[in-house]
């Protein structure tokens, strides 16, 4: 695939290292200060491409969506802190017949860890008793605190037990990702723990997603599609 990428920081320069091992050919690759240039501009620079792979900044999502809507191209968006326009942007890629697929983790790992969190919660809410906590670390140069993935384990936790369970944030070194989820009672503690070692997996799973999106139309959540995902990988292997 002829993939562009918005964002040449740490996980993009991940994913495009990534695309070129895995023998995908690298087109544009949009700084801010080609995303600055208006979005009819930026369509121009991405026609022709397949998939276009965002791990920029927030506040770039929704002009970076329309100009892959104004160029045909699918969009994987991988970006976090802009949860307050996802409705907006997801509305707007839908209602203009585009493509995109996000989520705020594209780490396969992480996206099973959701799910064991998932029953974890139901069955402590089962039991009674049980408070739940979450606790989360990322380097220094992150910005967005909690994380994209500690907000959605929130919600996922806060919807299994109907409460908001505390989050605590640390931004510290060059820590890929930690994640943490417990559950407390007076008798004993139980943690779940995902504990990122780089940032290969991020991108192993952007670029599944960018296969996956190739040529369809809507709006996905990486969390809803994955099992689709991973059984259009396993035919491909067989």
């Amino acid at each position: 695939m002829k993939l562009a990428f918005f964002g040449s920081g740490g996980m993009g320069t991940v994913v495009i290292a990534r695309a070129r091992a895995d023998g995908h050919h690298v087109g544009a690759v949009v700084t801010s200060r080609e995303a600055g240039s208006g979005q009819r501009e930026l369509a121009a620079l991405l026609k022709g491409h397949d998939v276009a792979i965002d791990f920029s900044v927030g506040k770039a999502v929704f002009g970076h969506a329309t100009a892959c809507v104004l160029a045909g191209v699918p969009l994987v968006e991988g970006t976090t802190g802009w949860k307050k326009d996802e409705r907006g942007v997801i509305q707007f890629v839908e209602d203009a017949g585009g493509a995109m697929v996000y989520g705020p983790n594209f780490s396969i790992g992480v996206n099973v860890f959701l799910r064991v969190v998932a029953r974890a919660a139901e069955l402590f809410g089962g039991l009674g008793g049980y408070d739940a906590f979450l606790e989360e670390a990322h380097h220094a140069k992150k910005k967005d605190a909690p994380s994209g993935t500690a907000i959605l384990l929130r919600d996922l936790v806060q919807h299994t037990l109907g409460k908001e369970p505390p989050v605590a944030s640390i931004r510290a070194g060059h820590i890929p990702g930690t994640h943490t989820v417990g559950f407390d009672s007076a008798a004993d503690q139980v943690t779940l723990t995902h504990t990122a070692r780089s940032r290969e997996g991020f991108a192993d799973g952007a670029l599944l997603a960018a296969r996956w999106i190739a040529k369809r139309r809507g709006v996905y959540a990486f969390t809803d599609v994955l099992d689709d995902i991973l059984g259009m990988e396993r035919k491909k292997t067989r």
